[in-house]
């Protein structure tokens, strides 16, 4: 018992030693703001990077990414709870060998598992924690209660937004909301599919000012992204557009926009210190 004990801790200390993941999930407010094309291209932009990384499909029933990247995957989450296979059985190879775990369909309850398939889960997710630089989860647009505690598991939450009121206003709406929940997330702010520079910046600031007046919060603005033709004729051929023509402008402000997020070259006093997402998922889904 004493060696088992032994092996136990050296393993949980080996454990600690390791770089894990850093956890995100991209959100929106609403639907049709480009944030499931973000989130495929900036996973391949940061695999360009040298970075290895892992793309979850949270929209479960909804999920595009396979079809954005033109490839169907033969297995989904589904099949890790429905079927007993892996997580690592249920992956796909993507562009610059990220991999892929699309949301598939027929599962509405992944946030009200049992605690017989949460703990499976979470002994495998821990696995791939060791495995990877970042995790990044797609999220479906809006947010729900449940889904909101898995939210508050993640390191940082990346918003989507475009200069559409509609969208700046249900943006701020959803930040608001996880925000009075717990003041302390991190909110990385992208505003996708501006006409010119100074929309863009104009976007920013209205939501900046909004945050600064009724929450006294501070979100950390990775950048903006241009309405380029190239995006609609890569989603047309499902090809990442990143893939598709390297050279344009959007290509370009991406790369330059991981540039600023691997460096984090934010403000001094920004520091993003990462939390222990098993921990926070048993706290939240579990109450421990």
């Amino acid at each position: 018992m004493k060696d088992q004990a032994e092996n136990l801790r050296q393993q949980l200390e080996d454990y600690r030693k390791k770089s894990m993941a850093k956890t995100l999930a991209v959100i929106s407010g609403k639907g049709g703001v480009g944030k499931s094309n973000f989130s495929l291209n900036f996973a391949i932009a940061l695999a360009k990077k040298g970075k290895r990384v892992l793309l979850f499909d949270m929209d479960i029933g909804m999920g595009n990414i396979d079809i954005l990247i033109g490839r169907h995957s033969t297995y989904s989450i589904v099949d890790f709870f429905d079927r007993g296979l892996s997580l690592v059985d249920i992956m796909t190879a993507g562009p610059e060998q990220i991999s892929i775990i699309t949301g598939g369909t027929g599962l509405t309850n992944l946030f009200s598992l049992s605690e017989v398939n949460f703990s499976r889960f979470m002994e495998e997710f821990n696995e791939l924690l060791n495995q990877y630089d970042y995790i990044l989860f797609d999220m479906g647009a809006g947010i729900t209660e449940d889904s909101v505690k898995f939210l508050l598991c993640v390191d940082e939450l990346i918003v989507i937004c475009t200069p559409e009121p509609t969208a700046v206003m249900d943006a701020y709406s959803v930040m608001k909301y996880l925000h009075s929940v717990n003041p302390e997330l991190p909110f990385l702010l992208v505003c996708n599919r501006v006409l010119t520079i100074k929309e863009g910046q104009e976007t920013i600031t209205r939501i900046q000012n909004a945050l600064r007046k009724f929450l006294r919060k501070e979100a950390i603005v990775l950048g903006c992204l241009p309405e380029n033709r190239t995006v609609s004729n890569a989603v047309s051929r499902q090809v990442p557009f990143i893939e598709y023509d390297s050279g344009s402008d959007v290509s370009k402000a991406l790369m330059n926009l991981v540039l600023r997020y691997n460096n984090h070259s934010f403000n001094e006093e920004w520091t993003l210190p990462k939390s222990n997402f098993l921990q926070n998922m048993k706290r939240y889904f579990l109450g421990r």
